[in-house]
């Protein structure tokens, strides 16, 4: 939000200008609070507030309910109060909200299952006309509203994200939605692959994926996650209605085994990307698709059965890779490296993930990385015990390029890891580092006295850095209270509460967000 530069001219000259008294220095605007400074300078303050504190704001007076409620502050709204949205009591207040505080400024919102009925969705259309991303929420619904008496629906929806109850139909709210959606890009169906339990249940295909694909001529980008009905008919029904598909996500749908692959990409010629963690992939199917021929850019296969030799077939014959997630694989070893790098297909390569690849040896990875490791924005090597600080310190001279690092193992070691020299190469070597992760653990951490001294290095030189994550223990509250003195608060982070990716680096990544 622009503030005009005479507010922040007059604001500083009052801060500036001061003068002697009996009592010491005294500013001649002494007096001046902040209920001095201009509605406009209050709005730019309370745009970084969550909607939790605005409404809190608002309590304060009058002036301050004014611009608390003004539409501006109100584009993006969860009213999922566990995922850190604001709670509604009631349909009435909703409705009211609707019309009072979103208006034509609402582009994004989020609604739980006891919110989403025919009439909160007819008071969206009718009067949010610029929405244009919305999440509804179904997954602890026990039972649906009755949508029979529906007419309505946003019609301008660029993203939508529906979470699948596991027990709940959903074709008759579908039923009514079908006319409104063939503008949709974007579509998110969120399964409950994290709810799985250890007893088999029975399975429902609770959403129709073949009625929907034919309402959504024109996705991009589909993810569908940790849905335990979706098989391969799904993604080959999609494909065979969804020209324009950029990104196809299927993680968790274990299924999935690769038998439709190859139509797939003969029907999604601008298919870039491409992710199946967690898929029950088979190796034959993988084989038989064109690599050759597609416009494939991102793959991940992590934690799939694929057999060395067809790893080696595949990233032997993509010709433009430049992104790579295939940890915890088993097949992945020293010759998968070897025959990729002599088939010289990794001239693309920009992010690479091989976490948990107990078989791949540490000469492998060094012969492979003085290779390619100067292209690199994006490497993982965690998750494995044999690789330690010795293998990082001889590769960070050619990470120059690196954005992100993620490294080391949860499992305790019979080594100790000399975190002052490593957090040193990082910092000399990397100047565009973004995110790091290093995941020893703290018993495996070895540092001095001088271990400030490091730390200032890597948060001078390291500037871009925006996420620092550490298992939680001494070296954590070290590093944490060092970024702290330096205003950069939000910087350092226990694994307990934060993860990183080389998914940041997908070109998608804002479109795969959800939740």
């Amino acid at each position: 939000m622009d503030i005009p530069t005479d507010v922040w001219g007059q604001l500083a000259l009052e801060a500036s200008q001061v003068y002697l008294t009996e009592g010491g220095m005294r500013s001649p605007f002494a007096n001046t609070t902040i209920e001095k400074l201009p509605d406009k300078v209050l709005l730019n303050i309370f745009c970084y507030l969550t909607h939790r504190e605005i409404c809190r704001m608002a309590t304060v007076c009058k002036r301050w309910r004014m611009v608390a409620y003004d539409t501006r502050l109100w584009t993006h709204v969860s009213l999922r109060p566990e995922i850190s949205g604001l709670h509604v009591g009631s349909l009435e207040s909703l409705l009211a909200l609707i019309s009072i505080r979103f208006g034509p400024s609402l582009r994004y919102i989020e609604l739980p299952i006891e919110l989403i009925t025919h009439t909160v969705l007819h008071e969206l259309a009718a009067k949010c006309p610029n929405l244009t991303h919305m999440l509804l929420d179904f997954s602890t619904a026990m039972q649906l509203h009755d949508f029979s008496e529906m007419q309505a629906f946003p019609t301008k929806l660029r993203y939508l994200c529906i979470c699948l109850s596991e027990v709940i139909f959903m074709e008759g709210f579908m039923r009514k939605i079908y006319n409104f959606i063939n503008g949709l890009e974007i579509l998110h169906l969120i399964g409950t692959y994290e709810k799985v339990e250890e007893e088999e249940e029975e399975i429902y295909e609770v959403i129709n994926v073949h009625k929907l694909k034919s309402a959504t001529p024109n996705l991009r980008v589909i993810n569908l996650y940790g849905i335990n009905f979706v098989d391969d008919s799904h993604i080959d029904a999609f494909s065979s209605n969804c020209i324009q598909l950029e990104c196809l996500a299927v993680n968790y749908c274990n299924k999935v085994t690769g038998s439709t692959m190859k139509t797939l990409f003969q029907r999604s010629r601008r298919l870039t990307c491409l992710l199946m963690n967690g898929c029950s992939l088979q190796s034959e199917y993988v084989m038989q698709v064109e690599w050759e021929k597609s416009s494939i850019q991102e793959l991940d296969v992590t934690a799939t059965d694929l057999s060395t030799e067809c790893l080696i077939d595949m990233l032997s014959r993509i010709p433009n890779l430049r992104f790579l997630s295939a940890g915890q694989i088993n097949g992945f070893n020293d010759s998968v490296l070897k025959a990729w790098l002599e088939a010289g297909t990794t001239r693309s390569l920009l992010a690479l993930d091989v976490d948990s690849s107990d078989n791949l040896s540490d000469d492998a990875l060094h012969r492979f990385l003085s290779r390619v490791g100067a292209q690199l924005s994006g490497l993982v090597l965690s998750g494995m015990p044999h690789i330690t600080d010795q293998l990082w310190q001889s590769v960070l001279q050619l990470l120059t390029n690196a954005k992100i690092l993620i490294m080391g193992t949860q499992e305790r070691l019979g080594v100790n890891i000399h975190v002052d020299q490593l957090m040193d190469g990082i910092a000399n070597s990397c100047p565009n580092l973004e995110r790091l992760e290093l995941r020893w653990d703290p018993e495996n951490l070895r540092f001095s006295d001088k271990s400030q001294k490091a730390i200032d290095v890597l948060r001078v030189k390291c500037l871009k850095l925006k996420s620092l994550v550490l298992s939680d223990g001494r070296y954590y509250e070290i590093v944490k209270a060092n970024f702290e003195r330096a205003d950069r608060t939000t910087v350092v982070r226990t694994s307990t509460n934060c993860r990183v990716s080389n998914y940041y680096l997908l070109s998608n990544y804002k479109d795969l967000i959800f939740n």
